[in-house]
């Protein structure tokens, strides 16, 4: 019983899965336009990896791009051109032995658009005119055919069955006739033909139409403009031109300057802005010239455009960073339409520093006081914007403390501390050095401190200590004595016992005041007031 369940289920297994197959979409023949995009697809069933090639059957380029998924390829072309007239074969292998494949014709045409028509030449009666009509980009050419009618009434007929062109081409058909007074009003078409009858595809025939009208204008010239005069910044703007002329006049557009000077933009029915700005403000003017009558009109239209303020400038002189006493401008300006209200101030201030109609603030020998970062804000109906900007005043150090610990006057052995603080911009540095010496000594500072190890009788004497930076220096004189230690044998014991006693308190004190004065660097510079706090 089970042998015979499982060939059952075996047979029905096989009738379920589903045989290895493939077909192209779309299948058959293709008729695809030159210029537009055309995929094909080549999928699979019954496989579960297959493998894919595209070829042409000529082994020409393919003329596209290849793209794999799971169970199908693509072969896209974009755009479709000449090169891609061929047969496209796709083979698929299902593992080693199992091979398939398929075919498809790609057939090519181009009839894009409708044909040109124009008519050269005045209309006087008794002279000739000139119709041209033009089928722009036509493929296969040696299939076009071209009529010029007059309302019903062809006037000329024109095929190209002769032509052998490869690729797409324009073609051109002039016919020139005696128009008579009846003629004006009349219906002058051009109508282009493909009729490819075994190709599949729409419209095949095509036609552009002009009525014959007597020589006049300009006249009715009006300037559109979209979305209005009163355009927001930023937005776009777009200005046509219209009006009525015949032939189809020359078209100029100009704008007129601040200093009545007038700019020429560009010659076209439409002038467009992408992204308006408040300099786009101003009178525009449309001059339309028709070159046969000789005669010329003007159209113009005021331009508005309006905005929350942008902050044009915003600036320090002579420089963002100062020495005290210079002289300082700080302006601001701002551009929107209405007109901005502008504040031009320091953050760090409560209150304005004032408004100022020209956005600018004089500050006459500044000193350090007057850093700080400075805000211009400029605001009207439609927003408000701001910018920050800093002004960096440079000073020489000033307001120095130096403190000597334990004292100017120690013994011999004894350690010497000299702390010292400062306010300056940029931060000082500090030099310690001693005065008459052979050779001299210069002491660097460690976050503000100098310590003097073990002084002896050699150590008495004057130091120079030199605070300074790029802007100046001040110099501060500390006089050091030192006195030699009692060394009487009977006093030795109380000695060294009152020497333990005070190492036991000083150690530990000055311990404190080493790590205090190295924390107190502010800004860049050295203060000693947590540290006098701690002694006291």
């Amino acid at each position: 019983v089970n042998v015979e369940n499982a060939a059952e289920l075996v047979y029905f297994l096989i009738v379920i899965v589903k045989a290895f197959e493939m077909e192209i979409i779309p299948a058959r023949r293709i008729v695809a336009q030159i210029g537009e995009t055309l995929v094909l697809t080549c999928n699979t069933t019954g496989c579960a990896s297959p493998s894919f090639s595209w070829r042409t059957q000529i082994d020409s380029p393919l003329g596209g791009t290849v793209d794999k998924q799971r169970t199908y390829s693509t072969l896209t072309m974009n755009p479709v051109s000449i090169v891609n007239s061929h047969s496209y074969l796709c083979t698929v292998f299902c593992g080693e032995k199992e091979k398939k494949e398929k075919s498809v014709k790609v057939e090519l045409y181009s009839f894009p658009s409708d044909p040109i028509i124009e008519i050269r030449s005045s209309l006087v009666a008794g002279e000739p005119l000139v119709v041209v009509c033009e089928v722009p980009d036509v493929y296969p050419s040696n299939r076009l055919e071209v009529l010029i009618k007059k309302e019903e009434q062809v006037l000329h007929e024109q095929n190209f069955f002769e032509d052998d062109s490869t690729n797409t081409e324009s073609k051109t058909v002039t016919h020139s006739f005696y128009p008579t007074a009846e003629d004006i009003g009349k219906e002058i078409s051009c109508v282009a033909m493909l009729p490819i009858a075994d190709m599949d595809f729409e419209p095949k025939e095509r036609v552009t139409s002009q009525k014959l009208n007597a020589n006049f204008g300009p006249q009715n010239t009006v300037i559109t403009a979209y979305p209005g005069t009163s355009a927001m910044e930023g937005h776009p703007l777009n200005l046509t031109c219209v009006t009525e002329s015949n032939p189809p006049p020359q078209i100029v557009w100009r704008k007129q300057l601040a200093n009545e000077s007038i700019q020429h933009l560009i010659e076209n029915s439409a002038f467009f802005i992408p992204h308006a700005h408040f300099s786009d403000s101003g009178l525009y003017i449309c001059e339309v010239i028709n070159l046969v009558t000789n005669k010329t009109e003007k159209a113009t239209v005021d331009i508005v455009i309006q905005g929350a303020p942008n902050i044009a400038e915003l600036s320090i002189e002579p420089s963002t960073t100062v020495q005290e006493g210079r002289n300082v401008s700080i302006r601001c300006s701002a551009e929107s339409n209405p007109p901005p209200k502008i504040i031009l101030r320091r953050k760090s201030d409560s209150a304005d520093l004032g408004l100022y109609s020209e956005g600018r603030i004089l500050l006459p020998s500044v000193t350090f006081l007057n850093g700080g970062d400075y805000e211009c804000v400029a605001e009207n109906k439609f927003g408000r914007n701001k910018s920050e900007i800093t002004l960096n005043v440079e000073f020489p150090p000033r307001n120095i403390t130096v403190l000597v610990y334990p004292s100017e006057n120690v013994k011999e052995g004894e350690n010497v501390t000299i702390t010292c603080s400062t306010y300056s911009n940029p931060p000082a540095q500090m030099v310690l050095k001693k005065v008459h010496q052979e050779k001299e000594i210069i002491l660097p500072s460690v976050n503000g401190t100098f310590i003097l190890y073990n002084v002896t009788k050699n150590d008495t004497g004057r130091y120079l200590l030199d605070v300074f930076n790029e802007v100046g220096n001040k110099i501060r004189v500390i006089e050091i004595g030192v006195v030699g230690r009692l060394e009487k044998p009977d006093q030795m014991i109380p000695l060294i016992i009152a020497f333990s006693s005070v190492t036991a308190v000083a150690v530990p004190v000055a311990a404190i005041l080493i790590y205090v004065s190295r924390k107190a660097k502010i800004n860049g510079s050295y203060s000693l007031v947590k540290a006098l706090r701690l002694k006291v």
